[in-house]
């Protein structure tokens, strides 16, 4: 399987992050990508295809406000990495916002994702990697894998927020679509439900989301991916997203029939793509995480969805127990 990353995902590498009320040291460390390329051995670079897939998705202002922080944070005599503080709570301004501050809520939905002088540049870097994994599986693999870093599946067309900056399967989704994909399918199996892709894609028939994550109720991000949340808004999306809530403590058993579920689904909806969101925080250790999946459950869950045929790029998403990131991730790539 070809494999994809460029160093340059490793520069973003926040100190802190606001957790459970107080600055905690950041979980989504560049250490994660050490541990995955130790355990799947070399990756390939991918070539730069510009920012036009991304400006496909994301917002011109948003890309512009991601580009602009750090040196607007630094002209404001602040030191360290950008962390937003106030948000709106009830609709947003559109006028253009002075004030950094001001423009850290505006494009933010958490306080959990600083904006480091490398955030751009890592996040692009993440993105490249996507666009070639998608575009080797169009030219004719069978699967490839990108390593995402930062993970993307948080972010929404104008927001960041849970460590992700750029949505790098959505990005990829659109890519194959104006390759000419007709449909493709986004199949997310980290333990949070990943908000941004369903908020970019919920008006959208021709992209199907389907979500196993942790129940809403209880688990970040709260406001979304809940059973009732089936797609529509005001366009084509109604019945194109499928959200698969589940307990604490979930085991392979139910996490299994579960992802059965969603691939039932994807078949229903015949893609001529998948893109797998694939987060190994599902696993039992995981600090931030609630699942209780083991190393030697992740080779069976991708042979299930490898059994379905599909012409498959996986990305990477979370993951958090560094210890043991690069195992889960090689069983689940060898199993596939």
């Amino acid at each position: 399987m070809r494999r994809f990353f460029d160093p340059r995902q490793a520069l973003h590498a926040p100190a802190l992050e606001l957790h459970n009320g107080g600055f905690a040291p950041y979980a989504e460390t560049p250490a994660r990508v050490d541990a995955i390329l130790a355990a799947i051995g070399g990756t390939e670079p991918p070539p730069d295809r510009g920012t036009a897939p991304i400006l496909a998705v994301h917002a011109p202002d948003y890309v512009d406000f991601l580009r602009s922080a750090p040196a607007r944070w630094a002209a404001a005599g602040r030191s360290g990495d950008a962390i937003p503080y106030a948000f709106p709570v009830v609709g947003r301004r559109t006028v253009p916002l002075d004030r950094i501050d001001a423009a850290m809520g505006r494009y933010s939905f958490d306080a959990t994702t600083p904006i480091t002088a490398e955030a751009w540049t890592s996040s692009y870097w993440s993105a490249q990697s996507a666009l070639a994994a998608t575009a080797a599986v169009l030219a004719g693999e069978r699967a490839a894998f990108a390593l995402c870093r930062p993970p993307g599946h948080h972010a929404g067309a104008d927001y960041c927020g849970g460590y992700c900056h750029l949505n790098a399967a959505a990005i990829a989704a659109q890519a194959a679509r104006d390759a000419g994909t007709a449909r493709v399918a986004i199949l997310d199996i980290d333990y949070h439900h990943g908000n941004g892709t369903q908020d970019i894609f919920r008006a959208r028939g021709d992209i199907f989301y389907a979500s196993l994550h942790a129940d809403p109720a209880t688990d970040y991000p709260f406001y979304w991916g809940h059973a009732d949340e089936t797609g529509g808004g005001e366009g084509a999306g109604a019945g194109a997203t499928l959200n698969l809530p589940l307990p604490h403590g979930t085991t392979l058993t139910a996490f299994r029939d579960a992802q059965a579920v969603a691939l039932d689904a994807i078949g229903r909806f015949a893609p001529g793509l998948l893109i797998v969101s694939f987060g190994a925080d599902t696993w039992r250790g995981d600090p931030i995480s609630h699942f209780a999946l083991e190393t030697t459950d992740y080779p069976v869950l991708a042979r299930d969805i490898a059994a379905r045929g599909w012409p498959t790029a996986i990305l990477m998403e979370g993951g958090y127990a560094v210890g043991a990131l690069g195992d889960n991730v090689a069983g689940f790539l060898g199993g596939f």
